[in-house]
């Protein structure tokens, strides 16, 4: 039986191979051949030059310790102290909110502790201590008497119910004398409790009553009032936005396909629609660890290594993150590359060259090529 080598798998097998080497045999001298036909193209030689690679990311201008401020209570704004714009330090008041019944609480509040202080119940201890000073002296006195009637009892002098009533006199004044000395421990307890309870709940009444008063937690400005005098609002409504009035952090949204490449440190190339014209230089400063599943994106802070000269939060920015900087390096625009491997030379020669980093423009040449060498552009 005769075997066709047409259907013979060493056949098949070369037939694929070949196959598989076309592009690679003839695509080079297919490309170098289209463009030694073109001798109207633009043409360069590689330059030495500064090159970067950087990521993209948008954001916005943050002022440090940024927050929105609520009310501890629900309410009509009654005052409003301060304006945007105004510089606040910690603790003091922004607004308040009406609470009539908060205030006669802490008024009521206030006069028990008055009513309770210990410096105005002096007169009840000294009272106490009066009546003590007398139940002591009737019973020395008492005690002087039995002592007396013992002796003379002793001489036979006066008889034995005299000594006996003279005996119970001392005993009931020395119980009434030590009674009153136990209760007027307790009256001095009784005080100290009733001047420490009303004490503790004029506190209260006062915390209660300052949960209607809304103070600033930083020192810093405020750059928006949310709510106007006589407004109703809710412990969930914002009431304004506060924040450091110098300090400044830029709030990126970087792409998850880039954000491996970010790190702490990394140098950051900053311009912004309020500055056109100008670039700005920062640094990355925190990378937020989870990331946004609505937009795919982690959020990244940065830090101006010097502040323009004015700032406001919200201001729109866009950066370049560089992740790596080489100096004095050949260098050749993109669009003289073709699939990032091959350069077509003046003289219609198809070239692999070997990239390193690379921007939007232009990539750094490793081999391949050297500075005398003219290619043609390949590319728009």
């Amino acid at each position: 039986m005769k075997i066709n080598p047409l259907n013979s798998g060493v056949y098949r097998k070369s037939m694929k191979k070949f196959l598989l080497d076309i592009p690679k045999i003839f695509f080079p001298a297919v490309l170098g051949l289209f463009y030694s036909c073109s001798a109207s193209e633009e043409k360069t030689t590689p330059q030495r030059e500064n090159i970067s690679e950087s990521v993209y990311a948008s954001g916005i201008i943050r002022s440090k310790n940024q927050y929105q401020v609520y009310a501890n209570a629900n309410g009509l704004i009654e005052t409003i102290f301060l304006s945007e714009g105004d510089t606040v330090g910690v603790g003091d008041p922004i607004l308040v909110l009406q609470n009539e019944a908060g205030t006669l609480n802490r008024e009521l509040a206030e006069l028990a502790r008055d009513y309770a202080d210990l410096e105005k119940n002096q007169t009840r201890l000294k009272d106490f201590k009066i009546n003590i000073d007398l139940a002591k002296s009737r019973m020395d006195n008492d005690s002087l008497l039995w002592v007396r009637q013992k002796r003379l009892r002793e001489k036979e002098i006066g008889s034995l119910l005299e000594l006996e009533q003279r005996r119970l006199a001392h005993e009931n004044s020395r119980t009434s004398y030590e009674a009153l000395l136990l209760k007027y421990e307790d009256l001095k307890r009784e005080i100290a409790y009733n001047e420490s309870s009303a004490t503790k709940n004029l506190a209260i009444s006062r915390t209660l009553e300052n949960e209607f008063l809304v103070r600033s937690k930083i020192k810093g400005r405020i750059y928006a009032l949310l709510k106007e005098k006589g407004e109703m609002v809710t412990a969930q409504t914002p009431l304004a936005i506060l924040g450091s009035a110098d300090e400044f952090l830029l709030e990126l949204q970087v792409d998850e396909f880039d954000i491996v490449k970010v790190e702490k440190g990394q140098r950051i190339l900053v311009t912004m629609d309020s500055y056109q014209g100008k670039t700005f230089e920062a640094k990355v400063n925190k990378i937020h660890p989870l990331m946004d599943d609505s937009s795919k994106s982690f959020t990244v802070e940065a830090i101006f290594v010097e502040n323009p000269p004015m700032l406001y939060p919200n201001l729109s920015l866009e950066v370049n993150i560089i992740i790596q900087y080489r100096e004095n390096v050949l260098t050749l625009p993109r669009s003289y590359i073709l699939e990032d491997r091959f350069v077509v030379t003046a003289d219609g020669d198809t070239v692999e060259v070997v990239l390193g980093i690379s921007d939007f423009q232009k990539a750094e040449i490793i081999s391949g090529l050297d500075e005398d060498t003219q290619v043609i552009r390949t590319g728009g």
